[in-house]
C-alpha cells in the first residue's frame, strides 16, 4: 500500500504563485510515476503533470503548460508542483496520484492518490 499525502493549497491572487507538495510512503517501490490531477466543481477531472519516479521525463496538460512545474526529491519521497502565473480557472481540488505504469500520458484512473488539496485562485 502507498499513502500518498498533499499540502500547500490555498488562496492566492491571480498572478500570484503556490507550491504543492505530495509525500510518499509505503510501498514506494510500486511507484513507476507520480503526478497531479485536479477536478473544479462541475467540470471533468484534468491532468495536470507527471513525472517518472526515476528519470527527469515529464508531461504536462495543455492548460499549465510553461505556468507549472513538476519535480521530485526521491531522498523526502516528494513530489512538488510548482504553480506560477495562476488564474482563477485554475481552482480546483488537487489530487497528488502515483501508478505503477511506465507511461506518463493521462489516464481516467490511478493505482494511488492523495485526499486532495484545495487551491483557489481569486480574480
Amino acid at each position: 500500500q502507498v499513502v500518498l499525502l498533499e499540502s500547500g493549497g490555498g488562496l492566492v491572487q491571480a498572478g500570484g504563485s503556490l507550491r504543492l507538495s505530495c509525500a510518499a510512503s509505503g510501498r514506494t517501490f510500486s511507484i513507476n510515476v507520480m503526478g497531479w490531477v485536479r477536478q473544479a466543481p462541475g467540470k471533468a477531472r484534468e491532468f495536470v503533470a507527471a513525472i517518472r519516479w526515476n528519470g527527469e521525463s515529464t508531461s504536462y496538460g495543455d492548460s499549465v503548460k510553461g505556468r507549472f512545474t513538476i519535480s521530485r526529491d526521491n531522498a523526502k519521497s516528494t513530489v512538488y508542483l510548482q504553480m506560477n502565473e495562476l488564474k482563477p480557472e485554475d481552482t480546483a481540488v488537487y489530487y497528488c496520484v502515483g501508478d505503477g505504469r511506465p507511461s506518463l500520458s493521462s489516464r481516467s484512473s490511478y493505482d494511488f492518490w492523495g485526499q486532495g488539496t484545495q487551491v483557489t485562485v481569486s480574480s
